[in-house]
């Protein structure tokens, strides 16, 4: 019998520690703000209307859901057609393909808050929007795009030459092999990204500062201003005034990712099982 390599040993050890403090550390935050938040979600924090006395939490709410969902409109068809072009159309070691691969690498690494001074400059100064969900929502499909092009990307890549040569081979031109053949194969991956991106949307603060402003209550229109779940947890933490109902807040945010992740999966899951009987 073979005996065991030390250095296999050491360094299944160190894989096996590493997993060990990611998954304590995420449960002792989840646990925390669990602990903190519970106690203090009352149905008062779910009221239509914001005032001074009840800091409700339905207005943010709201606003969250309809940020997301501007944001990934605009956001994820650039994206998704994006990358099809680089993957797909465009000629492989084309100069023009890098450049954009190594922008996108580049704008995904900048701090949020430089997307916040630019969304206000561009969106709320110069074309005169405000301070919008609109605003808002631009900023952060900009932010989300890189985001997005690369999770597309690289889904498309993991799809086997056979696939796109079966196609051609039984007369299919190129879009129809694109989008018959490819793209639904890839949906698992590109869900993965876009649910990443949904991540950040529900997570963003110091950019929705700047464009999309941090009034309490539910927009009239998309040109008026909101404030989504996490600048609300930000505003009550900061007057100190209300840190029960942040800590409350925190939990209900925390279910909301939570199951926007869940359902993401349980969909690609469900789209993978319907290609795989079909």
């Amino acid at each position: 019998m073979k005996k065991p390599n030390l250095q296999s040993i050491f360094l299944r050890s160190i894989v096996y520690l590493a997993i060990l403090l990611t998954v304590s550390t995420l449960l002792l935050i989840i646990g925390y703000i669990l602990i903190k938040g519970i106690p203090h979600i009352t149905l008062d924090l779910f009221s239509l209307e914001y005032t001074s006395e009840n800091v409700s939490l339905f207005p943010a709410m709201i606003n969250t859901v309809t940020m997301t969902v501007l944001s990934l409109l605009i956001a994820a068809p650039l994206g998704i057609f994006s990358a099809i072009y680089l993957v797909e159309y465009a000629k492989r070691g084309n100069k023009l393909v890098s450049v954009i691969r190594t922008t996108a690498e580049t704008l995904s690494g900048i701090p949020s808050i430089v997307y916040g001074l630019f969304g206000y400059l561009l969106f709320v100064a110069a074309l005169g929007w405000g301070y919008s969900l609109l605003a808002g929502a631009f900023t952060l499909s900009i932010m989300i795009l890189p985001l997005i092009i690369r999770t597309t990307e690289e889904a498309l890549k993991s799809i086997p030459d056979a696939y796109r040569e079966g196609s051609f081979g039984l007369g299919a031109g190129k879009l129809r092999t694109v989008f018959r053949i490819v793209l639904p194969s890839a949906v698992p991956g590109i869900l993965a990204g876009i649910v990443l991106s949904v991540g950040r949307i529900v997570g963003e603060t110091a950019a929705l500062i700047y464009t999309a402003g941090t009034v309490a209550q539910i927009p009239d229109n998309l040109m008026s201003s909101g404030r989504t779940l996490s600048i609300h947890l930000y505003a009550l933490w900061v007057e100190g005034l209300n840190a029960n109902q942040a800590y409350a807040t925190a939990v209900v945010l925390l279910v909301i990712v939570i199951f926007l992740n869940a359902f993401s999966a349980y969909i690609a899951k469900w789209i993978s099982k319907g290609k795989t009987h079909g």
